[in-house]
């Protein structure tokens, strides 16, 4: 059983190493081993979390097991426009198919009421990213060529828009 409750500095390390297992495990087939890992490691290295964490800007998430651990996370950022960026989500394996994922985003959408969308970048060939995000009412809005993605891979921009409050 998990509860999502809001990230606090306290959670730091236990998400720095559930976000570099799963970069790892995500994108070492598409990118390349080397790469994920030294992308992962600047990324999500705590400091940089604690560094988005105090920001205002930004909300994160974790979903808490019973017994303390931390089974997933999820990041969103509003730009200058107002715009909302879901930027992480991510859960253990073996909480794939449990409906924790659908629990963090739900969590996202609900911080964020009454904004008019929110979208997020999927590095093309995360298949399963993909399929979860449409079968939650993302649509592929752009695709941005490999210059312009993440780890200099092409990338796809989706949306989904939301009920007005």
């Amino acid at each position: 059983m998990t509860h999502i409750r809001a990230m606090t500095a306290n959670d730091l390390s236990a998400v720095s190493q559930l976000l570099g297992g799963s970069w790892r495990r995500t994108y070492s087939p598409i990118m390349g081993e080397e790469n994920t890992a030294r992308l992962s490691d600047e990324k999500h290295a705590p400091e940089k979390l604690a560094a988005e964490l105090a920001d205002d800007d930004k909300m994160s998430f974790v979903a808490e097991r019973t017994d303390g651990s931390i089974a997933g996370y999820a990041m969103a950022a509003m730009d200058g426009q107002g715009d909302v960026m879901l930027d992480r989500l991510h859960v253990e394996p073996e909480e794939f198919g449990t409906g924790l994922a659908v629990d963090l985003l739900h969590a996202v959408l609900a911080a964020h009421a009454g904004i008019p969308s929110i979208a997020l970048e999927v590095i093309e060939g995360n298949d399963r990213a993909i399929a979860f995000y449409r079968r939650h009412g993302f649509e592929v809005v752009e695709r941005r060529p490999a210059a312009h993605g993440v780890g200099g891979h092409a990338s796809l921009i989706m949306r989904r828009m939301l009920p007005m409050a």
